[in-house]
């Protein structure tokens, strides 16, 4: 086992130590501190009375590895000075957030019912959805449908001229009710997720592409004290992403930010293969010319 802890300098000067290598000096408190920042799962390795000189040992192992990288100049090297710079920068960004999520509050009672009553849908047992259904066979047809829906024309009266599935056209594209879990996976994670009235963008499938549209919804909510703990965790996730978001747009304020647009479409890792393709053809004429 070789650790891979991060570990400060050790000491250098005299004195007691445990460990010594070369001329550098570990002392029981550097090797206590070094112990202390492991993982319990890692601690665990080193339990028994030999424990401690199983854990000196591990630490020679990555101290000599690192004395002879840094003698071989791998330090300085500039794919690792760019490394450093990128962990140095993940580092300084995690501890700037760290400090400002340490003043994001445990929710309240009255925040926590506010969310409740906002979102009970979430907290429905035994939901089930009625669902009509529009099915076409190809992009054409489902541009079409898209735009009589668009419009505001009834969604019955288009399930019933355009509809592949005669068996519910006839009805408007009704399909009756379904449980969670009832449905192809692929409709039921967007059905599921639909409010009533509401119609999903086209999902292809293959048997065609498919629009649905939750017509009515039943269930029972659970209590609030049922689903408290549950909202705690929700709530107080909710008020670290709206922090987050405050932070990032308080600080983006702070600084002149400028995004060249003409020459951000010229960079191809964010162009499609025609674009490359294109901007390769307008090279050459820049040559010949």
């Amino acid at each position: 086992m070789l650790l891979t802890f991060g570990c400060k300098k050790a000491d250098m000067s005299g004195g007691d130590y445990v460990i010594k290598i070369d001329n550098q000096r570990i002392s029981e408190k550097d090797l206590k501190k070094e112990f202390e920042a492991l993982p319990d799962m890692a601690r665990s390795f080193f339990a028994g009375p030999d424990g401690a000189e199983k854990f000196a040992d591990e630490l020679v192992k990555k101290e000599v590895l690192y004395i002879e990288a840094t003698k071989r100049g791998y330090d300085k090297k500039e794919d690792f000075q760019k490394k450093l710079e990128e962990f140095k920068k993940i580092t300084l960004i995690n501890q700037l957030l760290e400090e400002e999520m340490k003043k994001i509050t445990q929710p309240t009672d009255q925040e926590l019912k506010e969310y409740y009553e906002k979102h009970k849908g979430e907290f429905m047992v035994n939901n089930q959805i009625r669902l009509s259904q529009i099915v076409v066979k190809d992009q054409e047809k489902a541009k079409e449908v898209f735009e009589r829906l668009q419009k505001g024309e009834d969604f019955a009266k288009v399930a019933k001229e355009l509809s592949l599935d005669k068996n519910s056209a006839k009805s408007g594209g009704d399909l009756g009710y379904f449980k969670k879990g009832e449905l192809n996976k692929e409709l039921d994670n967007i059905a599921f997720r639909l409010k009533k009235d509401e119609v999903s963008h086209p999902i292809p499938l293959k048997d065609g592409i498919h629009f649905i549209k939750v017509t009515d919804a039943k269930g029972t909510v659970q209590d609030f004290d049922k689903v408290k703990h549950f909202l705690v965790q929700k709530v107080f996730s909710e008020k670290q992403r709206t922090a987050f978001e405050k932070i990032l747009e308080d600080t983006k304020k702070k600084y002149k930010i400028e995004l060249n647009k003409d020459a951000l479409k010229k960079v191809a890792l964010f162009q499609s293969p025609e674009q490359q393709g294109s901007n390769m053809q307008d090279k050459k004429q820049e040559t010949k010319k």
